[in-house]
């Protein structure tokens, strides 16, 4: 059955731009310090960091090299993010000596690519007679969607071809491959992410083919004889991470999301990364095709992934074995992956969930990852990144504890695997897209980040301009330009964690009384002129919040919320033995601005008790008989987004009571 599912489509952005007290440090160190550092790392110039020969990689596969191949099967799209990332910052900002590091970058990609169109340096260099038979872990098709997204970026951001049309011969050549025709190799990757890039071609181009390819390996995938089984065989059952003879895939299905067609999976198992990237592509093709059975198993996996299996800072992928979800209200916090790509990729899925149905929920989950996960996975230096972004963390397990390992108590320079830094900026450059939609005479307003947007209704152009001092106060201003009376309607959020607000037309009337609220958004509809404003203010107290009784790692504890911001205890402020303290759920708590802490924050002070330490009984037997000592102690929590930018210690989200 197939269905109307254009709900609203984001602005360019170009058409958006962002000049917010919050956000612009973010998008400014982006461009200023990240990219450039990024670049940097690309071309192995920093040397603390894990190499990254990307760049000597393009030059071997294009000829202009001798050596052999550095890095992971994808080393290469830590180019194409780099790129995209580039093309984002060029849509909002004018930079010609950043253009043109990218066009050379550019040229040597062209000239890696293969005759055919194939463009992969990791088989290009030495294993040509190797593509397109191991997809399960080899992430060809991965690789070919990174450099697609980056070509449609690039495209748009500069008007430049060369890149679009690299992608285009490469995506013709693999519609050439693979396909239910005979002759055609009926497989999809073991990592998705061409699906969702396929559906961007489709757009840019208008070209049929690409979308009805992304179609065909999401609805592949699950389907038997099972692919990965056959492949597996004919070649040997060998397996390229280690050339020894491996398990067979039927063992790594639920890991692989291939245990079920698309449309009969209802949990979220496996790769936390590639469910949130196939979910992204299944939302697309949904939309461009009127599939309601592809959206409702859409619909599906979000409701279990964000009521059952995300953490309150929006992160998702609960273990490190697989980096992967393992079951409902699992969600240790010392032990979490909560990988900073499967919290981008969760935000880009909710995007397009958003444009299909106009719902808040799916805003709110943008606004939580990128107020908490995706704040906290980059330093404020711009120059160090969180690959794990845990809820509780404690400097000595880390180090010595295995099972640990992966969670770091400071911001790392780089990864051997470092797909999560250039995903971060890529994020972060392309901002302005998350913030309005539009359908028709409808202008939805999705986050409050002070911003200008333009756009047409009828022919005419209308902008509005948004000002606020979001997350840390509630208050938000809009304001329309017009060329003269103009029929339209304004769709503006009211976050599921505001309870109470007010909100006002031009300083006159109070209009909650009177004003709509649908699907999480209040409806303001009319005949509007040039200079009318509207003030919404949302009612920012301090929450604590308390988990699912399933959540068996959270029993007993809460979290201190306000706003959008989960907050965190850090040792600096509150002494070692995060553990021993107990939060006072009575106790009033002071909201202080600390202008002192990085760029400013709002910090929560509030009481609560310490067990007391007793050295005597510390130096005793490990088990003793319980004894109640405790003394009041002063609390002072902060952001999670900022926590580790301080003096390094132990961290901690989730307080006992």
């Amino acid at each position: 059955m197939n269905m109307d599912m254009n709900a609203s489509n984001p602005l360019s952005l170009k058409e958006v731009h962002v000049k917010d007290s919050f956000w612009s440090t973010y998008i400014k160190l982006v461009k200023e310090v990240v990219i450039p550092y990024q670049w940097e790392v690309l071309n192995d110039n920093v040397a603390e960091a894990e190499p990254s020969h990307v760049m000597k990689n393009f030059r071997i596969a294009a000829g202009l090299e001798e050596g052999e191949f550095y890095g992971f099967f994808f080393q290469d799209t830590d180019l194409a993010k780099w790129l995209e990332a580039v093309a984002y910052s060029l849509q909002t900002t004018t930079d010609k000596e950043l253009e043109k590091l990218a066009d050379d970058a550019i040229d040597l990609v062209e000239k890696a690519q293969q005759p055919d169109g194939y463009l992969n340096t990791y088989f290009t260099i030495g294993r040509m007679e190797k593509r397109w038979t191991n997809l399960e872990e080899c992430h060809e098709l991965y690789t070919a969607g990174h450099f697609i997204e980056a070509g449609v970026a690039y495209h748009q951001a500069t008007g430049k071809r060369k890149l679009l049309d690299v992608v285009c011969r490469f995506a013709d050549y693999i519609d050439s491959v693979f396909g239910p025709e005979p002759g055609k190799i009926r497989g999809y990757d073991g990592h998705q992410e061409i699906e969702l890039a396929l559906v961007k071609l489709y757009r840019e181009t208008g070209n049929d083919r690409y979308l009805n390819l992304s179609r065909f390996f999401i609805e592949e995938r699950g389907q038997e004889p099972y692919y990965f089984q056959e492949e597996w065989k004919k070649r040997d059952r060998i397996s390229f991470w280690d050339m020894r003879v491996s398990g067979p895939p039927a063992d790594r299905k639920k890991y692989l999301q291939t245990h079920l067609p698309v449309k009969e999976q209802k949990e979220a198992v496996g790769h936390a990364v590639r469910v949130v990237y196939m979910l992204t592509g299944m939302a697309e093709v949904a939309k461009e095709t009127g599939d309601s059975m592809l959206y409702n198993a859409c619909k599906e996996l979000w409701n279990n992934i964000v009521t059952k299996q995300m953490y309150i800072t929006g992160g998702i992928g609960s273990t490190s074995i697989g980096e992967a979800f393992t079951f409902d209200y699992d969600l240790p916090n010392d032990t979490v992956y909560a990988e900073t790509c499967a919290s981008i990729g969760l935000i880009v899925f909710a995007q397009k969930m958003l444009q299909i149905e106009n719902k808040s929920c799916y805003a709110d989950v943008i606004e939580r990852a990128l107020y908490n996960v995706i704040i906290s996975s980059m330093s404020r230096d711009g120059r160090h990144f969180f690959y794990v972004n845990p809820l509780e963390v404690w400097p000595k397990a880390s180090e010595k504890n295995p099972v640990k390992k992966h969670v770091k108590p400071v911001r790392q320079k780089w990864f051997g695997c470092a797909c999560c830094p250039p995903n971060l900026a890529r994020l972060i450059t392309s901002l302005g897209q998350y913030i309005y939609t539009q359908k028709e005479r409808t202008l939805f307003v999705h986050q409050f980040i002070s911003s200008s947007a333009n756009l047409e209704i009828d022919g005419k152009r209308v902008c509005i301009h948004q000002t606020t001092e979001y997350p840390w106060y509630g208050n938000v201003r809009l304001e329309l330009e017009l060329e003269g009376r103009e029929e339209l309607e304004l769709a503006i959020r009211i976050p599921g964690w505001c309870k109470e607000y007010t909100v006002r037309m031009s300083g006159k009337e109070q209009l909650r009384e009177q004003a709509v609220v649908d699907n999480g958004y209040l409806i303001l509809a009319g005949e509007f002129t040039s200079g009318t404003f509207i003030e919404l203010k949302l009612d920012m107290p301090v929450t604590l919040m308390k988990a699912n009784p399933k959540v068996r790692a959270d029993a007993g504890k809460v979290v201190m919320q306000r706003g959008p911001v989960i907050y965190c205890l850090e040792e600096v402020d509150n002494g070692e033995n995060l553990s021993n303290i107990t939060l006072d759920p009575d106790a009033p708590v002071s909201v202080q601005f600390d202008s002192e802490l990085l760029d400013g924050a709002i910090t929560l002070i509030t009481k609560g008790y310490r067990d007391v330490f007793d050295e005597k009984a510390a130096q005793g037997d490990l088990y003793q008989p319980y004894k109640k000592e405790r003394e009041e102690v002063s609390i002072k929590a902060v952001p999670y987004g900022i926590w580790g930018n301080r003096t390094p210690g132990e961290m901690l989200v989730w307080v006992r009571i």
